[in-house]
């Protein structure tokens, strides 16, 4: 009776107190499955206005599926994990393509389209389908450490926790089962300070119980991220600029950028931009005036990225590491997509060469 009382305090506070967002209570396997791919990695606050735009311009399958990935990384911009814009364009193609643009509504079909992995699939499938598959986030996982008393998220209590969701959760609401929990997480059941009192199943959790709450589970110290210092340069032709395609499969493909690189040990940011550039394009430049210093963080590292003005002096470009190529007006800057830390940059460039030539 715990367990069904647990299940049925969970659902009735979400319902009265769940958080009101345009990918909630709607019917449609799209717009959820867009929702979630968005959401990993990413707050809530920082998603919804991508959500909006990208429901805007793609309001079904079928319009990303034949888009362009250009497109469809632009509005992506800013958002990271472009990996992600990527592979749910693909799934989108491969609907269109295999399933008459019918999202499967089965493990199987569903699981096995590009970037859907367990959790996608099981929050989609729930929430969208009505399947019970227990989800299992960052959120999910410290409650469910809360409530079983875990203290290490090792695989053997992972598998725990998945046992103890597949026998609680809603038969008749599976989609909302799981996303009670999920917002539980987001809202009350926090890393710090977690609200305790008003928490609708704290009389079933173990750490509750014990007055230790916050200290499950154990908290893992992150390791330090590594810094770099790297150059970006805009070199200068006529009252254009260049910039470069990332090659896919790595980070950031298919993003436009600023030619540059890491400054090596014992080397100038000036004596960098000129190799880099020599190095990627085959062209020589002469360095000018300083842009700007701007600090970005990645998830894996962080950089302090100098950007300089450079005056093309001779060769002709050439795609050495890169997709492709182009020379660009200032004004076009915003119909391409750019990683973040290029647009940091961007309110520093002049509509003219600065060189005057």
């Amino acid at each position: 009776m715990q367990q069904n009382k647990t299940t049925s305090s969970l659902l009735n506070w979400y319902h009265t107190e769940k958080r009101i967002l345009p990918f909630r209570d709607i019917d449609n396997p799209y717009l959820i499955w867009l929702s979630e791919v968005m959401l990993q990695q990413t707050q809530v606050s920082t998603m919804v206005p991508y959500f909006e735009k990208w429901v805007s311009k793609f309001p079904t399958i079928n319009s990303v599926a034949i888009a362009s990935e250009e497109s469809c990384l632009k509005l992506w911009e800013g958002l990271g994990y472009y990996s992600r814009c990527r592979n749910f364009q693909k799934a989108a193609k491969l609907i269109v393509k295999n399933h008459q643009g019918i999202i499967p509504n089965n493990w199987t079909e569903f699981r096995a389209l590009p970037g859907v992995g367990d959790y996608t699939a099981a929050a989609v499938l729930s929430i969208a389908f009505n399947k019970t598959y227990p989800v299992i986030d960052g959120n999910v996982k410290r409650v469910m450490a809360r409530m079983l008393g875990l203290k290490n998220l090792t695989k053997r209590n992972m598998s725990r926790i998945n046992k103890y969701l597949s026998h609680i959760i809603s038969i008749e609401n599976p989609g909302d089962f799981n996303q009670s929990l999920m917002e539980l997480g987001a809202s009350i059941c926090s890393p710090k300070n977690p609200g305790c009192g008003k928490c609708p199943v704290s009389f079933n959790c173990k750490a509750f119980s014990m007055g230790e709450a916050e200290s499950y589970p154990k908290i893992i110290k992150k390791k330090k991220t590594p810094h770099y210092e790297v150059v970006a340069g805009l070199v200068w032709r006529n009252d254009k600029f260049y910039i470069q395609k990332r090659e896919e499969g790595g980070m950031l493909a298919g993003l436009w950028e600023f030619p540059g690189g890491k400054v090596q040990k014992n080397e100038s940011s000036e004596d960098c931009v000129i190799r880099e550039i020599k190095e990627e394009l085959n062209i020589t430049v002469a360095v000018g005036d300083y842009i700007s210093t701007i600090q970005h963080a990645y998830t894996h590292f962080s950089i302090t990225m100098t950007g300089y003005h450079c005056r093309y002096l001779d060769g002709e470009p050439e795609a050495i590491g890169c997709a492709n190529w182009k020379w660009l007006n200032a004004k076009d800057l915003d119909t391409l997509p750019f990683p973040k830390a290029n647009h940091k940059l961007f309110d520093k460039i002049p509509g003219l060469n600065p060189f005057n030539d």
